[in-house]
């Protein structure tokens, strides 16, 4: 198991999640829902329990790493990430090519490739640069800390705003994986996937550096 860390910036810091969060999280997805359309995001305290619970859990299993969004300006969490489908690869590899599985990683062993996912904010903090902070944050763990290979993202196809957003970090449009998953709003969900490779890293984190300078958050 990978021991939790706080990564800690000028506007945020992403501090391992508890069930201490509860509150505090229900609060931040509370102030706008409806931009909620295409996320799982939870309604009411006792589905903000379950959603920390089962992000707990997930973190047990050794596959994801949540974080809340603390706003170091107001002391206010306002929101949350993760890195999640960690897999650890290792070469030669015990399985056959072409097949991606390996063991859970840790510290000795940390993640070859990750992804970046379950994220939102509260409405207060959208387009303010929190988003681009965390994604920095979250990406030179991952290249610098894990020397990751590969980090992925991925969105509902419908979710323009958030396709945009992963665009402008700098990461590359994988395609479309049709009916892929149960959708947040009742249907079944086509999930629009990106990649940052690790050749790739220096050229992204340069754009996010520069965006934050600018105060450029659209």
């Amino acid at each position: 198991m990978l021991t939790p860390v706080t990564l800690r910036g000028d506007l945020v810091h992403l501090e391992p999640m508890t069930m201490d969060h509860v509150d505090a999280l229900c609060s931040a997805a509370s102030e706008d829902r409806s931009l909620y359309t295409y996320t799982n995001v939870p309604n009411g305290r006792v589905d903000t329990e379950r959603y920390i619970e089962g992000a707990l859990m997930s973190y047990e299993k050794g596959r994801a790493v949540p974080f809340v969004v603390r706003h170091i300006k107001t002391g206010r969490i306002v929101g949350t990430t993760r890195f999640l489908d960690l897999e650890v690869f290792s070469w030669p590899p015990p399985w056959p090519p072409g097949v991606a599985s390996g063991p859970s990683p840790s510290d000795e062993k940390p993640p070859t490739v990750a992804e970046i996912g379950s994220t939102w904010y509260a409405a207060s903090v959208i387009r303010s640069g929190v988003n681009t902070e965390s994604k920095l944050l979250l990406l030179t763990h991952a290249f610098e800390t894990w020397k990751a290979t590969r980090v992925s993202l991925k969105t509902d196809a419908r979710n323009l705003r958030s396709r945009s957003a992963i665009l402008r970090l700098g990461a590359a449009f994988e395609g479309i994986r049709r009916a892929h998953v149960p959708a947040s709003d009742g249907g079944i969900r086509d999930t629009a996937y990106y990649s940052i490779l690790a050749e790739e890293w220096p050229a992204v984190r340069a754009n996010l550096q520069e965006r934050l300078q600018r105060g450029t958050n659209r």
